[in-house]
């Protein structure tokens, strides 16, 4: 067992608020964690997809009723939308009654879908918490290709060998495509979207090319915006935004699209083995994707990511604008040679970062021209906790 980040952040968050909703895609440890925590204090746990605990709410108010004082675990709570009021009341009458924090820990994989529904029922009494897969400062550095080509959901990447790894990722993709996402409503062949998700994979970290895409699949722009609201609604997909501050700059304006998890970028594409990633044309994207995520996931609650490119070829991968206003401009390179181009310093200029970080493929941190510092993506990541 790893231990995991969140955990800590969870138990902080239900110090202090009355309900936390928990926010990540399905085996990505979600369930275990919650019931992790509710070994350490009286609690119940319910499954909305499970037919007896739906039974049991109901009448919602009389079973939580009976709850008070208790930490009330609902999973994949985004299946009963109209339960919402009924726990904004709920968590009204038990501050009364002197329970104030810790109440109700709320599970969703998808996150628009619950913040809607979440957002006008407990405004004021709720903490949204993401719940990344696996992060390389919880496995280990030594453990860092293996990350990389696994990715970070708990079974693939603890599986006994690689080829365990992408028979369980291949069953995930499976498993979403043909149950998870039609109980969600949207009527889109599995063959469709399987293609659309295996495009996405090919262009990782690219430009998002709308036309291009529906050309491909034969269906329109908006419904390969539909399709890809779908997926980043399921948190298995990124879009990646522009800055857009620089007045009088040309910026590029569509978003960078990548596929969160580098495992299930490789099993879209057959990748089963870190000697066929190496070979294959994606390693660049699929490298930069992975890093991405990684400090994204890493950064203080709060941080803004983006990347910033101009018509002129100023450019920047990675943008982040901490808490406190602080703006790091990072460069992601799979070298050992740690250089950046021309365009990096433009790019640095433009935006007035106050940190500029290099990560690259090599295993020392090495000080670079113009306060620029080399680090490994390890490193990277104890600078970005640094600042929690």
């Amino acid at each position: 067992m790893y231990q995991r980040r969140t955990n800590q952040i969870v138990l902080s968050a239900l110090q202090s608020q009355a309900a936390v909703v928990l926010l990540g895609p399905r085996q990505v440890g979600k369930t275990t964690l919650a019931m992790e925590i509710a070994e350490q204090r009286p609690s119940v746990y319910l499954d909305m997809e499970r037919d007896a605990d739906r039974q049991v709410l109901t009448e919602p108010d009389l079973y939580l009723d009976e709850q008070a004082g208790r930490l009330v675990i609902l999973d994949e709570v985004q299946q009963m939308p109209g339960l919402f009021k009924s726990l904004r009341g709920q968590i009204d009458m038990r501050r009364r009654k002197g329970f104030r924090a810790g109440q109700f820990l709320l599970l969703g994989s998808a996150s628009n879908v619950l913040l809607h529904q979440s957002a006008e029922s407990l405004a004021g009494r709720v903490r949204y918490i993401e719940m990344p897969p696996f992060l390389l400062d919880e496995v280990g550095r030594e453990r860092q290709n293996d990350l990389w080509l696994r990715g970070g959901f708990p079974d693939s990447f603890q599986a006994e060998n690689d080829s365990a790894s992408i028979g369980w990722r291949e069953d995930f993709l499976r498993t979403y495509l043909e149950r998870d996402i039609p109980a969600l409503g949207p009527r889109i062949p599995v063959t469709t979207l399987r293609r659309f998700w295996t495009m996405l994979a090919h262009a990782q970290g690219g430009l998002l090319n709308a036309a291009a895409l529906a050309e491909g699949l034969g269906v329109s722009g908006q419904t390969v915006g539909r399709y890809l609201d779908l997926l980043v609604d399921l948190m298995l997909v990124r879009r990646l935004q522009p800055w857009h501050e620089n007045v009088g700059k040309r910026l590029v304006k569509s978003p960078k699209v990548f596929v969160r998890d580098s495992g299930l970028v490789h099993a879209l594409l057959g990748l089963g083995s870190m000697e066929s990633l190496l070979g294959h044309p994606v390693v660049g994207g699929s490298w930069e994707g992975f890093c991405i995520e990684t400090l994204i996931a890493s950064a203080p609650a709060g941080t803004e990511p983006y990347f910033y490119r101009t018509a002129a070829g100023a450019e920047l991968d990675l943008v982040l604008r901490l808490p406190g206003n602080e703006t790091w401009a990072i460069e992601i390179k799979r070298t050992t040679t740690p250089k950046v181009s021309r365009g990096f310093h433009l790019a640095v200029e433009d935006i007035g970062a106050t940190r500029k970080l290099l990560v690259y493929a090599g295993e020392h941190e090495v000080p670079a021209s113009n306060g620029l510092q080399a680090v490994p993506l390890a490193r990277a990541v104890e600078h970005l906790r640094a600042r929690w």
